[in-house]
């Protein structure tokens, strides 16, 4: 009964998993085109709560739905799916995640 009571107790105190925000380096970008294309394939996908490209800085910025993620293999995939190269995958669950953090992690790249 102790048991039960306190595996009720944790899951009511934990909530659901909040939202990550996931900030890809991107090559390749360069126009309103780039960024639609980039947009439209992310806005497609059930992870993705919202998605934000900033051209100058050459990254997407992705929001994930609570309780869902991208991993890297699939932000990867999807970023050459559009025509770009993917550089570096930044993660955080606070929003403050950015190119050059420890955060970030160099994509693997298929040789």
């Amino acid at each position: 009964m102790r048991l039960w009571i306190t595996a009720a107790l944790a899951a009511c105190l934990s909530g659901p998993a909040a939202a990550e925000t996931i900030v890809i380096g991107v090559n390749g970008m360069v126009c309103a085109f780039c960024v639609n294309g980039i947009e439209t394939t992310f806005k497609k996908q059930p992870e993705v709560e919202t998605v934000t490209v900033d051209l100058d800085a050459k990254t997407v910025s992705v929001v994930t739905r609570q309780d869902m993620t991208l991993d890297d293999a699939a932000i990867a995939r999807l970023i050459a799916e559009a025509g770009y190269t993917p550089v570096a995958v930044c993660r955080d669950e606070h929003g403050r995640a950015k190119m050059g953090d420890p955060v970030c992690k160099p994509v693997a790249t298929a040789s």
